[in-house]
């Protein structure tokens, strides 16, 4: 199965090319990388030039924020199952998509995910929060429970059936998007009870106080556009959640 990986970057330079390193070290062969660049002008598309056939296709062209650049790639990936590596973000092992391949075609998994680490722009060997995602059941949604989105890859059927992101979210999309398809009676989703993917600290969502306000929000609308009851109870206990992330392994 082909495993095509989307990374979205705008001025991004200083992280890029770990990111694109990353993927080239793993060693599972049927793979590709998108790139969809948001007209950088810091040297990021000298970075991708560089890279040769490690990219396999990129564009620089403007956008509408990063869930408009990931839906470009999404249209064209060619892979049979899709997932992201954002700029600044690295494999936790070099047999990860390996891994992930292994559930799709033995468990015929619809979706597949694992841990997250996010780690210090400084210092990576530095982890600040563990994310340990646990094992999917249904009703466990309603519990404000959520996988970390840079783990989650996904069948190219997912995405036809339940559609892309929806750009009218400008920092929740992604949460719009898992209980849109993880709401669904029959979904077949795996979990790898190890760290997949380290994520560096201060992205869109938790860069700034009001960002963390109006992910809050977004994240309660999204929870009222899919139908869940108690839409307060699942977001107060989605953001208490997080809380036991930086208290966790590390």
């Amino acid at each position: 199965m082909r495993v095509s990986v989307i990374t979205a970057s705008f001025n991004s330079s200083s992280t890029l090319k770990a990111t694109l390193d990353s993927f080239r070290s793993q060693n599972y062969q049927d793979k590709e990388l998108i790139v969809i660049d948001g007209c950088s002008t810091d040297g990021s598309l000298e970075i991708i030039k560089a890279s040769g056939n490690n990219v396999s296709r990129w564009v620089s062209e403007p956008d509408s924020g990063i869930y408009d650049a990931l839906n470009k790639g999404i249209n064209m990936a060619t892979g049979d199952i899709i997932g992201f590596l954002h700029s600044g973000d690295t494999y936790a092992g070099t047999e990860i998509l390996e891994k992930l391949a292994f559930h799709f075609i033995q468990d015929r998994a619809d979706a597949v995910y694992g841990d997250l680490r996010y780690v210090n722009s400084e210092k990576r060997e530095n982890i600040v929060r563990y994310w340990k995602s646990g094992v999917f059941y249904p009703g466990i949604l309603s519990k404000g429970w959520m996988p970390p989105h840079p783990t989650l890859y996904m069948r190219r059927e997912v995405y036809r059936q339940h559609g892309l992101f929806d750009l009218g979210f400008t920092i929740a999309a992604d949460y719009d998007l898992m209980l849109r398809v993880l709401l669904q009676p029959g979904i077949r989703i795996n979990y790898i009870p190890e760290v997949l993917i380290d994520m560096e600290t201060g992205g869109l969502s938790n860069g700034s106080l009001g960002n963390i306000a109006r992910k809050s929000m977004e994240d309660l609308r999204a929870i009222r556009k899919n139908g869940m009851q108690n839409a307060l109870w699942v977001l107060f206990r989605k953001n208490v959640s997080k809380l036991g992330q930086f208290f966790g392994d590390k």
